[in-house]
């Protein structure tokens, strides 16, 4: 259901065609795919660099007559035990009575096709509305329903089954979709979907249970061709599930152990993302030079700048994946590993090539942007690989400085 404006399901155009709704047997997902990005929930905060919160009513209980205030406290949303917690309860704050949190991945975390998953489990109870789900990254500028919606995963009050849904438009709202196979949902699942230029598939465990042709645009599905970005809520009452009443235990909360995206195998990201193991030249977006081990040097400290692109081994970086879908950069000429100075937080940080440590100063997020570019995010200060004052000459040197979307913080990942 649309998480938006859920409330007009009844009363707007529902395509139900068998060009949306591929007639195929229940099946289980068998892709191969490399993990792009991921937010496994063990730290002590919730990532910024991942996550915002929508706080309020929205308009019109955002849209769905909902009963809850969205905040950004602790008290509504947490890291607790390797989980994001949100945490739905019955208090009066803002004029409303219940209060719940809401985040979404926007401007941080976007992605166009592949498998997207979480490991769930959530309350049953009357009026509570859990969810998992993606908009359209342009929604600002051009509204729902063309912005699309993907629902991975709805809950309603004491349903034994999930729901997943499209929404986009046809000279209105359109959608598509519908209820799961029966699945306990107090307990951890595994909800996804499988995105790609032809079909959305949506999985429990790895089990499809509904599907959606979108090749071609067919019915005007244009909407999911684009980049979509991630949200996590648990709303309390609105049009679908009702009020709560007197059955319903509060505090509610629902337990993400984990977001992961994929996509499919291949050579040369951004088109089918990063290899594991697989070998890189960086090149900077404002200079066009290359991330470069300074002469090329084999000892621990060793400063890291840019350099013209020589092919040199000094310039090549192998790409590790960590358990927590985070990446190490070893260089292939001195086997160190990229790494911040110090463990340091602040900016200006003087990024360096050190004996490989497996600690935060040495894993990076590699987050794609619109352009095709990556940014690197320290996962230990939550700041972005960055050319110092957006110089362009050889030698300039590599820090660390807050994510700011500049070239200066872009790279290309060109495999070698």
């Amino acid at each position: 259901m649309n998480r938006l404006f859920k409330g007009t399901r009844l009363f707007v155009f529902t395509l139900i065609l068998s060009l949306i709704a591929a007639l195929v047997p229940i099946s289980t997902a068998n892709a191969a795919y490399n993990l792009v990005w991921s937010d496994e929930f063990n730290g002590t905060a919730i990532d910024g660099n991942n996550w915002s919160f929508e706080t309020g009513t929205g308009s019109g209980g955002w849209g769905n007559n909902e009963l809850e205030y969205y905040t950004n406290r602790s008290e509504n949303a947490r890291i607790e035990n390797g989980n994001l917690v949100i945490e739905a309860r019955k208090e009066s704050y803002g004029g409303m009575n219940y209060t719940s949190a809401r985040l979404k991945s926007q401007g941080k975390q976007s992605f166009k096709y592949g498998k997207i998953e979480a490991r769930i489990k959530m309350p049953k109870g009357q009026g509570l509305w859990p969810a998992f789900w993606t908009l359209g990254s342009d929604i600002g500028t051009v509204g729902w329903p063309k912005s699309g919606e993907i629902d991975i995963m709805e809950h309603v009050n004491n349903e034994n089954n999930t729901h997943g849904y499209i929404h986009w438009d046809v000279n209105g709202h359109a959608s598509y979709g519908g209820a799961s196979h029966s699945v306990d949902v107090t307990q951890y699942h595994v909800y996804s979907i499988e995105w790609t230029s032809s079909a959305i598939k949506w999985f429990i465990d790895g089990v499809q249970f509904k599907e959606a042709n979108i090749a071609n645009n067919v019915n005007s599905t244009e909407e999911f061709h684009k980049n979509h970005f991630i949200l996590l809520n648990m709303a309390v009452g609105g049009n679908w599930p009702g009020s709560p009443d007197g059955s319903t235990a509060f505090p509610a909360k629902m337990f993400v152990d984990y977001v992961r995206v994929y996509q499919d195998g291949g050579t040369t990201p951004p088109s089918s993302g990063i290899v594991n193991g697989g070998t890189y030249k960086l090149i900077n977006a404002t200079s066009g030079k290359a991330l470069d081990v300074a002469g090329a040097g084999t000892a621990p400290g060793t400063n890291v700048q840019i350099w013209s692109d020589n092919g040199s081994g000094a310039q090549k970086w192998t790409l590790y994946q960590n358990a927590d879908g985070s990446y190490k950069l070893i260089n292939v000429n001195s086997t160190l590993a990229l790494d911040v100075s110090g463990a340091g937080t602040s900016d200006g940080t003087n990024v360096q090539a050190w004996t490989d440590l497996g600690n935060g100063a040495q894993k990076w997020n590699i987050v794609q942007n619109g352009d095709g570019t990556y940014k690197l995010i320290n996962t230990n200060s939550g700041k972005a690989l960055d050319v110092s004052s957006s110089g362009t000459a050889d030698g300039t040197n590599v820090q660390i400085w807050t994510d700011n979307g500049t070239g200066a913080q872009k790279w290309t990942l060109v495999k070698l």
